[in-house]
């Protein structure tokens, strides 16, 4: 279940991911949408966006694919996050209210902010090298 990410966001991370386990290989849209189990028009959607902000690189023709255009301890997952959803869960109210703020707070404000705040700091300092290993067991596992 989706907590505060999009589901595109999901499969960016997913996909990032599993292109930081095959050192230096060209995947198609197929390849990744076999491996994540997701229909490869929707994976082709996401690798895009990804493309756009310079975390995954992609060389066209047909030995064209998908790579992460930086090593994986230059992403964060942050970075992921950023290009796909935005930053502004961060920064907004998560029941939605207007103008949710620490002078005009609503029911939840404060423990929203605290896991908020430790959310965006994890995403902050994890990186791909970090989750390589971890990542391969869990491919392993879809």
């Amino acid at each position: 279940m989706t907590v505060i990410f999009s589901k595109s966001c999901e499969l960016g991370l997913q996909a990032v991911l599993f292109l930081s386990t095959k050192e230096k290989r060209l995947f198609n849209a197929f390849e990744v949408s076999k491996e994540l189990k997701v229909p490869k028009e929707y994976v082709s959607k996401v690798l895009q966006m990804l493309t756009a902000s310079g975390i995954v690189g992609s060389r066209k023709g047909k030995n064209g694919g998908f790579y992460l255009a930086k090593e994986p301890i230059e992403i964060k997952l942050i970075d992921i996050v950023e290009a796909i959803d935005g930053l502004e869960v961060f920064k907004t109210c998560v029941l939605g209210f207007p103008g949710c703020s620490h002078e005009t707070p609503c029911p939840v404000h404060e423990k929203w902010g605290k896991l908020r705040d430790e959310a965006y700091r994890m995403l902050s300092e994890e990186t791909l090298e970090d989750l390589k290993d971890k990542t391969i067991n869990k491919l392993k596992l879809l």
